[in-house]
C-alpha cells in the first residue's frame, strides 16, 4: 500500500507540475498588467510603467519564458512573487486560505454528513412523504444559482427577525478585527451564520441525490438480503453493510468536493462580503494580476492532489477488495 501511494504521489506532484506552469502561461499571455497604467491623467511614463512591471515580473516585454523562469524559481524557494501592487503574493495567500478555512470547515462537515444522512434515509423511505419532500427541496435548491440563495437567505433573515439583528457582511465587525476574546469569536460566529448555511444547503442538496441512488441499488442486492437472513437487525444490516457499500462510490465526489470549495465558494465569498481565495481568484483577473493568478492556480493544484490522495486512502479503507499490498 505504501509504495503504492508513493507511485500516486509522483504522478499528482508531476500533474500539478504541470498545471501550475500551464496556468502560469495562460495568464500571462491572456492578462495585460500594462492596461492598469492607462487612461490616467496625467499618462505615466512608458518607462515608468515598464520599471513598474520588471520589479514585479510581469513586464510584457520580457519574454514569457523568463518570466515564467523566473516565477518558478520563486515557486521553487517559497517565493509565490508580488502582486500588482507590489504587496507578496504569499501574505495574501496565507490570510486567504485562513479566511476561506474558517467558512468552509464546519460547513463542508455539515453539509457532507447531513447529505449522504438525507439521501440514505430518502432511500430507505423511498417515494414516501420525507422522500418526495426531501427530493423537492433538494433539486429547487440546487436549480437556484448560489447568489439567488444567499440573497434569499439575507432577506429572509430581514424579514423574520429584523434589519440588523444577525450581522452577516464581512467576516466581523471592524470593532472585532483581530480580536479572538469570547466576544469576538461570538461575533465571528454571527458573521459566518448565513454564508455557512448557503453553503450546507447546498452540500446537503447534492450529496443527497447521489447517496440516494447509490443506497437504492444497495437496497435490493444479494449481500444485504443475506445479512438479514442471518439474523442481523434491519437497522444494523443498513448501517454496518448497506451504507459502507452505497457511500463508496460518493467518497470521491465528497472529497474533491469538500477540497476544491477553497476556491469554488466565489459566489458565497462575494455575495456575504468574504474575502477568501474564491474571491482572491475573481479580483486577481480583474487586476490583471498575472502572479496572484497562477498562484490560485498552483494552490488549485495542490488541493486536488490532496483531494486524490485522500480520495485513494478512504477508498481503501472503506473497500477492503482495492487495498494493493
Amino acid at each position: 500500500m505504501g509504495r503504492y501511494m508513493l507511485r500516486k504521489l509522483a504522478n499528482y506532484l508531476i500533474l500539478v507540475t504541470l498545471a501550475a506552469s500551464l496556468s502560469y502561461f495562460i495568464a500571462g499571455l491572456s492578462l495585460h498588467p500594462q492596461a492598469n497604467y492607462e487612461g490616467r491623467n496625467p499618462p505615466l511614463a512608458k518607462s515608468t510603467i515598464s520599471k513598474t512591471l520588471d520589479d514585479v515580473n510581469m513586464n510584457p516585454d520580457t519574454p514569457i519564458v523568463s518570466r515564467f523562469a523566473t516565477w518558478a524559481n520563486g515557486v521553487a524557494h517559497g517565493d509565490l512573487g508580488k502582486s500588482i501592487d507590489g504587496s507578496p503574493v504569499n501574505d495574501e495567500v496565507g490570510r486567504r486560505i485562513g479566511v476561506s478555512t474558517r467558512l468552509l470547515l464546519l460547513a463542508t462537515l455539515i453539509g457532507s454528513v447531513g447529505g449522504v444522512a438525507l439521501g440514505t434515509l430518502g432511500a430507505i423511505k423511498q417515494y414516501k412523504f420525507f422522500d418526495r419532500a426531501s427530493t423537492l427541496a433538494s433539486f429547487f435548491i440546487l436549480a437556484m444559482p448560489t447568489f439567488v440563495l444567499g440573497l434569499f437567505l439575507k432577506l429572509l433573515t430581514m424579514k423574520f427577525l429584523g434589519a440588523g439583528t444577525i450581522h452577516f457582511t464581512g467576516e466581523t465587525d471592524p470593532e472585532f478585527a483581530g480580536r479572538w476574546d469570547f466576544a469576538a469569536l461570538g461575533n465571528r460566529a454571527e458573521h459566518m451564520l448565513l454564508p455557512g448555511l448557503t453553503l450546507i444547503l447546498i452540500q446537503i442538496a447534492l450529496y443527497s441525490r447521489y447517496q440516494r441512488s447509490t443506497m437504492l441499488d444497495v437496497l435490493g442486492s444479494d449481500f444485504l438480503r443475506t445479512a438479514r437472513a442471518k439474523g442481523l437487525k434491519r437497522r444494523a444490516a443498513l448501517v454496518k453493510h448497506g451504507l459502507r457499500t452505497a457511500i463508496l462510490p460518493v467518497v470521491p465526489l465528497l472529497v474533491f468536493n469538500i477540497v476544491l470549495l477553497f476556491v469554488g465558494a466565489t459566489f458565497t465569498e462575494k455575495t456575504f462580503g468574504w474575502h477568501g481565495m474564491g474571491e482572491l481568484l475573481i479580483n486577481s483577473i480583474t487586476r490583471n494580476d498575472v502572479n496572484s493568478t497562477a498562484a490560485v492556480a498552483l494552490f488549485t493544484a495542490v488541493l486536488v492532489l490532496i483531494a486524490g490522495l485522500l480520495s485513494d486512502l478512504l477508498y481503501a479503507a472503506l473497500d477492503p477488495r482495492v487495498r494493493v499490498r
